[in-house]
């Protein structure tokens, strides 16, 4: 089958990349510069560029006509404070070219947005969850919340946590649940709904087996690395001054850390169920995932970072 992967050169696209290529799919690679792309040469039989920039809609006129589905993995979250308005735009110009192909899937990558007052990042997720529905071609909906692997946000934020601060003096949202994933694990439901006619027009949540507060994860996380930490939560710290603290701890750019400090007052645990009746797999703890992503780390097979996108 042909696909179209956007977001491949990001931390998930990458990710997924190689996976689709051992599938035995031909790829089409939207980015927006191929000399960008780090894709592995054992690949490149099966992969092929287009290159495009989804908020200029005149770079999308000639999408391949042949493609069998699409992978919508375009996140600007950090990118610009308008991010908003520009997640919509590509996602409309998205849909009015790729209505124009022979595409019988859109699979999207969103966020957990079971809370009546979203902050802006995941209002902006559901708002694309919409346009993409819209489209009258098959659309499946995988809404993810924190996904735990070697190179992501999450991943390296909570690790610079925990490797530089013995003692934190953390704000209230760290009381807040999550429902972690192993990125392991959104690759194989991203594969698995791949044209399964069950998954079409549909939204699923997805997390792993562990309902955790933030706390509960940056102390197990603590646990893995052997080291001894102390959290004290207090509710003074305002979102810019939480912003500032992860920017000035973490390796994270201001504008992602307000973004996701916003997006922390909001649980994220999984309410839409059903993909565990389409994608039966085996689900890996938090802890799992962790030591899982540092043995990757130590064998040096890292082959994405959540950096890679910008």
């Amino acid at each position: 089958m042909k696909i179209l992967l956007t977001g491949a050169n990001g931390y998930v696209g990458m990710r997924l990349l190689p996976a689709l290529v051992r599938n035995g799919h031909d790829v089409v690679c939207l980015v927006r510069d191929k000399r960008r792309m780090k894709a592995d040469k054992s690949l490149q039989e099966n992969i092929s560029y287009y290159e495009a920039d989804l908020l200029k809609e005149e770079t999308l006129t000639d999408l391949p006509q042949d493609l069998d589905a699409a992978y919508y993995l375009v996140h600007s979250i950090g990118a610009s404070a308008d991010y908003e308005k520009l997640e919509a735009k590509a996602a409309h110009n998205f849909v009015d070219n790729i209505k124009k192909t022979n595409c019988r899937q859109i699979i999207y990558l969103s966020g957990i947005v079971n809370d009546e007052n979203l902050s802006k990042h995941l209002r902006s997720r559901k708002n694309v969850e919409d346009i993409l529905m819209q489209s009258q071609i098959p659309t499946t909906v995988l809404r993810a919340g924190i996904i735990i692997g070697s190179g992501g946000a999450s991943f390296e934020i909570i690790r610079d946590l925990v490797e530089k601060l013995p003692v934190m003096i953390a704000p209230k949202w760290v009381s807040t649940k999550s429902q972690p994933i192993a990125l392991r694990n959104v690759l194989q439901y991203l594969n698995g709904v791949l044209l399964r006619n069950e998954a079409y027009n549909r939204v699923f949540d997805i997390g792993g087996p562990e309902v955790l507060t933030y706390k509960q994860m940056l102390l197990q996380f603590a646990e893995v690395r052997k080291l001894k930490r102390y959290i004290i939560s207090v509710p003074v710290l305002s979102p810019r001054l939480s912003s500032l603290w992860l920017y000035f701890v973490t390796s994270t750019s201001f504008k992602l850390a307000r973004g996701l400090v916003d997006s922390m007052k909001n649980q994220v645990t999984v309410q839409h169920k059903g993909i565990e009746d389409i994608v039966q797999i085996e689900l890996l703890t938090y802890r799992e995932a962790v030591e899982r992503a540092f043995n990757r780390i130590a064998q040096n097979e890292v082959i994405s970072s959540w950096k890679d996108s910008y």
